[in-house]
């Protein structure tokens, strides 16, 4: 680019001087950049996040719907329990056809967490609650009005630069996260990378409503063909201090302005609300996209949240799959800096493991889509006899799409997974459902008890600091110690018997006596065996390495329980 008008600052050293140690660079303080900032600065490294904006833009509910595992990240990095008790918990969706209702969703946890199931809370007040946690963590520095206008990478970092009013700075780290957002088309371009996907024809009205709707207050109410939207789709979500957000499918064309100023929104609204006092918080229109970029890894930059990955909001899959693309980015850059574990298969991982992530998150995101707005005449019929059907036929509620919630996703094809031929490789569960836990799928969460620890209260909450061996019984645990010498990232060791009483823990994960179940640091299984020589092997291959080297292989353990 011409760099005349522009003064250049160099800020790389300047930055050497305020950290000991490079920093790592986060394109984008939106959730997800947030979160991955946090996590690396728990990890120890030292943080700059970039930003184009010139400040947070505190307005609107957006990603409102926060999934169990996704507070739980948040809970690591000292915002999960606060937003948990702010938001509105909910744990049944019902699905309407016009005035009847069809079925309504729970979702069951394959543990005992104490966590709810999803908690509704404006986007806004999520990244409100996540910057009180940066402001207090001293290795992160926040920098807006940050244009990120060129990367260059070479063999031992990367260097971003950008545009700061008049100004050009560059800013030096080992590695970069890219979360700049669903527009961020130039940083998609500097990169090297394709967007590629589709854009749905209808478009949505949303509108945050401060109501009193009464028995709507905690639960999630999506309506097929209502008498006030015929022929589309009406969304209902209950948000704290009385607000809902109410998501409309309206016609192409759709002029928000005009129906405003012709009375049809109060119109429209009152149908909802009846005579009910209420008062527009906030309103837009949006339309919905289905994008995926050819791939999460350039060299050391790794693409995470809407940059990476675009989906429509019905099973609030964007902000959730975004955030779960933030951990498992941070802990692998934090391996590979250490000297944990291979670099490259590690950050090769990352692509392999959230490309899959997003896939399935499209698949199921778009075939909601294309059940709310089917394509051709053919398919609105068959919808509609499907729905007429639904009404007296509980068998077919399966084929109603009114949205699968998010989930998190099972890694069943990871290179830094170790298959275990006697469970079967999860797939997509029922609706509503965790798949039974397996190498792959990440660890149910249950109460613990830990001696001298209070603040321990559950399994979660142990498995950050590295990786984590669940064994039941004294002699499994002394074992698991004794094999695991040679790794070289932290290694700990619990036996659930001890932490969890009754029998709980052994329940919630189906583990059985003399099982060695290996467990990563963003709490997925890596391994489940009964030899502790292949637990040594499924511990390296979890941080990228291929094997355990030949003399650890060689340590003199049982393997019997």
């Amino acid at each position: 680019m011409d760099q005349q008008p522009a003064q250049r600052e160099e800020t790389s050293t300047a930055m050497s001087q305020v950290f000991p140690i490079e920093p790592v660079l986060v394109i984008g303080a939106g959730p997800v950049g947030q979160t991955a900032a946090l996590l690396l600065a728990r990890w120890g490294l030292p943080v700059i996040v970039v930003d184009t904006r010139p400040e947070r833009d505190l307005v609107g509910s957006k990603a409102l719907v926060q999934q169990r595992d996704v507070i739980d990240v948040w809970c690591a990095v000292g915002a999960g329990d606060e937003i948990a008790a702010e938001g509105v918990t909910w744990t049944t969706g019902r699905t309407m056809y016009r005035d009847r209702e069809l079925f309504a969703t729970q979702w069951v946890d394959r543990g005992a967490s104490p966590l709810p199931a999803f908690v509704n809370l404006s986007q806004s007040r999520t990244e409100a609650l996540l910057d009180e946690q940066i402001a207090r963590q001293p290795l992160i520095e926040v920098r807006w009005d940050h244009e990120v206008i060129d990367v260059r990478q070479d063999d031992h970092g990367v260097t971003l630069t950008c545009l700061n009013g008049n100004a050009e700075v560059l800013l030096r780290g080992s590695h970069a996260i890219a979360c700049g957002g669903a527009r961020a088309e130039r940083l998609r371009t500097v990169l090297g990378v394709t967007f590629e996907g589709e854009s749905f024809t209808d478009p949505f009205l949303i509108c945050d409503l401060r109501a009193d709707l009464g028995a709507w207050s905690r639960e999630r109410r999506f309506y097929f063909d209502p008498e006030w939207n015929p022929g589309r789709q009406v969304l209902v979500h209950p948000c704290p201090d009385s607000t809902y957000r109410i998501d409309w499918q309206v016609p192409p064309g759709y002029d928000l302005a005009a129906e405003e100023a012709s009375g049809a929104l109060e119109h429209r609204i009152r149908q909802i609300v009846g005579e009910r006092d209420y008062e527009i918080v906030w309103k837009s229109v949006y339309r919905f996209h289905a994008r995926c970029a050819d791939r999460f890894r350039v060299g050391r930059v790794l693409l995470a949240g809407d940059v990476a990955h675009l989906v429509s909001p019905f099973g609030a899959r964007g902000l959730n799959s975004g955030v779960q693309d933030a951990e498992n980015a941070a802990w692998k850059i934090a391996f590979a800096r250490n000297g944990w574990g291979e670099e490259e298969v590690l950050l090769d991982s990352y692509h392999v493991e959230r490309l899959a992530a997003a896939r399935e998150n499209l698949a199921v995101s778009t075939a909601t889509m294309n059940f709310l707005a089917p394509r051709d005449p053919a398919a609105w019929q068959h919808r509609r006899d499907l729905l007429e059907q639904a009404v007296d036929d509980s068998s077919v509620h399966p084929l109603v799409d009114s949205g699968r919630l998010a989930e998190p996703y099972w890694y069943v094809n990871s290179p830094l997974v170790t298959p275990d031929p006697t469970r079967a490789a999860p797939a997509r569960p029922p609706k509503g459902q965790y798949p039974d836990p397996a190498p792959g799928v990440l660890v149910p969460d249950f109460p613990v008890t830990i001696p001298d620890q209070p603040t321990i209260t559950r399994l979660r909450q142990l498995v950050r600091d590295g990786l984590l061996v669940l064994v039941a019984g004294t002699a499994s645990e002394q074992r698991a110690r004794e094999a695991l010498t040679s790794v070289a990232a932290p290694v700990a060791v619990l036996d659930v018997d001890a932490v969890a009483g009754n029998g709980l823990g052994r329940r919630c994960l189906g583990l059985a006596e003399g099982e060695y179940w290996l467990v990563r640091p963003d709490g997925h299984i890596a391994a489940v065996t009964r030899d502790a020589r292949a637990l040594i092997d499924a511990a390296h291959r979890a941080v990228g390495l291929a094997a355990a080297p030949a003399q650890a292989a060689a340590v003199p353990v049982s393997s019997s329980s």
